[in-house]
């Protein structure tokens, strides 16, 4: 099933339970300073949750794109190494604005799952905050799943939060076990374990509180549904591959991404890495741009800053001597411009944003090599970088810091 196909599938089903199908909302939220990007499907709706926003519906589902490169939640330096970290995804979700709860958000995510992607149910496995005795109860007796798969964790894994403050409350996460060959092998590994056998790929919070810049916990007016699924890796799961790059929502990118280099693509091969960092970061910098972000050294526009290098370096590493990121970008709108069909119109901006970043790096790191090819000749056989010179290229210059890296 390729992700235009779950994407599809998802909203009519919840449509289908009586939701409003509501569109993505842009990567920078409007009027809530307490968030740099938008990194859950829920940001839209904060208000809603928060009784301040009366809408003509109360149950809604939606597409949303996220971006989880800075502030709490930030998922950066894992891009590459992991099969599961991304700056740039998608979240699949259905909310229910004091409307339905724990009951009937556990059913539908349970029906969807097993009922219309056909997921085995003897490979799921269910996790509820510690005292939620209520949805333990609910997966066991209306939902029959057994005892012995549903797993009790305390407030780092499932107790939810967009930010420091606003709604949070309880959560109901759904786990895939993709089975010993992608365990780590350790005797301890089980649910809770960071390998990467057990995958979560969806995640009910059950909106009850409203916190505090104190971390006080208000009980909000009408107890609310989030729900968050991951649709790269609902994608990694039905089409069977290791890593969500395996997916077609990036195998057509690192597919181009090969052929600029002349290289081929081995997601076995140490090149691997940087393959998937300049799709992944081709992703999240098309979508930021597209949404008004610009390249600058503060806030949003420095994240934006980073995700670009750290595209350039790794590009680098792929054999790029020259500009290629805002062709890549070509690359990204052409996979996305179905779903967000914005991404035409704004291509040809876009193209030329990333161009003009990429050749202002380009010449920061030509100064950098040559000023470290100077300092390098200068250096004894123990070939050591002094730590003044290093963060002088970097203070001065720009030079990122594990390029000096001797």
């Amino acid at each position: 099933m390729r992700a235009s196909e779950i994407r599809s599938l998802f909203l009519k089903y919840f449509e289908k339970n009586g939701h409003t199908i509501v569109e993505s909302s842009s990567l920078v939220p409007s009027n809530d300073p307490t968030l740099l990007f938008t990194n859950a499907g829920m940001v839209q709706f904060k208000d809603c949750f928060l009784g301040k926003d009366q809408r003509a519906y109360t149950r809604a589902t939606t597409f949303q794109k996220c971006v989880r490169a800075g502030g709490k939640h930030n998922d950066l330096e894992n891009v590459g190494f992991t099969a599961r970290h991304h700056t740039f995804f998608e979240m699949l979700g259905n909310f229910s604005f004091g409307d339905y709860f724990k009951k009937e958000a556990i059913h539908f995510a349970w029906e969807f799952i097993t009922a219309e992607l056909k997921f085995p149910k003897d490979k799921l496995y269910v996790t509820v905050f510690k005292d939620d005795d209520e949805a333990a109860n609910i997966w066991h007796k209306q939902e029959d799943v057994p005892l012995d798969r549903i797993f009790r964790f305390g407030e780092k894994d499932n107790f939810w939060s967009m930010g420091d403050t606003g709604p949070c409350g309880p959560s109901s996460e759904i786990f895939f076990d993709r089975g010993e060959k992608y365990s780590c092998g350790k005797s301890t590994c089980s649910m809770g374990c960071d390998c990467d056998r057990y995958l979560e790929f969806w995640n009910l919070v059950f909106m009850q509180y409203d916190r505090s810049e104190n971390g006080n916990l208000t009980p909000l007016p009408r107890p609310a549904v989030d729900t968050g699924a991951g649709l790269d890796r609902i994608a990694l799961i039905l089409q069977q591959t290791d890593s969500s790059y395996g997916t077609d929502l990036f195998q057509m990118i690192i597919g181009q991404t090969a052929k600029l280099t002349g290289q081929a693509y081995d997601s076995k091969a140490e090149l691997a890495v940087s393959f998937h960092v300049v799709a992944d970061h081709s992703r999240a910098t098309t979508f930021l741009v597209g949404d008004g972000v610009m390249p600058s050294n503060e806030g949003r526009g420095y994240v934006l800053r980073r995700i670009i290098r750290r595209a350039i370096r790794h590009g680098k590493q792929l054999g790029f001597k020259a500009p290629f990121l805002h062709k890549t970008v070509s690359f990204v709108v052409e996979q996305m411009k179905d779903a967000y069909p914005d991404l035409i119109e704004k291509r040809p901006f876009i193209e030329r944003v990333v161009l003009a970043e990429e050749e202002q790096f380009f010449k920061t790191l030509e100064r950098g090599l040559s000023l470290l090819d100077e300092e390098m000749a200068k250096l004894d056989r123990t070939k050591t970088l002094p730590g003044e010179v290093a963060f002088k290229l970097y203070d001065t210059y720009g030079f990122p810091q594990d390029l000096s890296a001797v």
